[in-house]
């Protein structure tokens, strides 16, 4: 009797230590599990869904600032699949002054946001900063203007293949201010910045083909003045008028 009551305690001292051993593999088990579900969701709705994207040169002034950080809508317009030149149909189109954020074929690992001025099609011109979107004169109230001389660069030469049938090719010699009237080739758009004196922009590297396009810019979630020279201007140097701004 003795001896089957020492099993029974040994037999009864040794199981709850193989149920703790067993709940506690089945707690890490689930741990991990929801660890790697959240991680999957995340990398998801970023490259499905949203994405963040962080201003870091003035080409968009007064519209974007250094130092905003802007949420951008990827699904609205389709997004594009990794590596390939295919996207996922979105629920709209782009839009004429849309602010999209893209990924530019002159330059490589960098994203640009622009505004989307030239549809596919679209006959394009610029006098005297004055732009021309199909013969009609622009009010461009978006636009900011410098005091700077008119620039005349070599680069802008590729235009002359999309020039209006009639314009004399041999003597074409655009600028920053004054070119055109070219058109819009098939599955491309024209893209400018709002700080028109100070943005390189297609007027220089040319049309940018539709598939490179990540996302319309729908608003500023967070902005500071990330040119200062103070310490933390994260902290210190918030721009708290701009935070959830509608980007228009």
């Amino acid at each position: 009797m003795a001896r089957k009551d020492t099993k029974g305690e040994k037999d009864d001292d040794t199981r709850p230590e193989e149920g703790d051993g067993h709940r506690k593999e089945d707690g890490l088990l689930e741990w991990a599990k929801s660890i790697g579900i959240a991680l999957v969701l995340f990398l998801v709705l970023r490259t499905f869904v949203v994405q963040t994207f962080v201003i870091t040169s003035g080409s968009m002034e007064e519209t974007l600032l250094v130092g905003d950080m802007l949420v951008v809508n990827r699904a609205a317009i389709g997004s594009r699949i990794p590596v390939v030149k295919l996207r996922i149909p979105g629920y709209s189109e782009p839009h004429r002054l849309d602010v999209l954020v893209f990924d530019p074929h002159h330059e490589e690992d960098m994203m640009l946001v622009k505004r989307l001025i030239g549809l596919p099609g679209d006959t394009l011109e610029m006098r005297d900063k004055t732009l021309f979107i199909n013969g009609e004169a622009q009010d461009e109230p978006y636009v900011r203007h410098g005091d700077v001389g008119n620039d005349r660069d070599p680069i802008m030469r590729w235009q002359r293949d999309f020039l209006l049938p009639g314009v004399d090719r041999s003597t074409y010699a655009p600028s920053r201010d004054t070119w055109g009237p070219i058109v819009v080739p098939r599955d491309h758009y024209f893209m400018l910045g709002d700080n028109r004196d100070f943005s390189y922009d297609s007027r220089y590297w040319g049309p940018l083909e539709t598939w490179r396009v990540e996302g319309r810019a729908v608003f500023v979630y967070f902005s500071y003045n990330k040119q200062s020279y103070r310490p933390f201007p994260w902290l210190r140097e918030v721009r708290w008028e701009r935070i959830l701004d509608r980007i228009r």
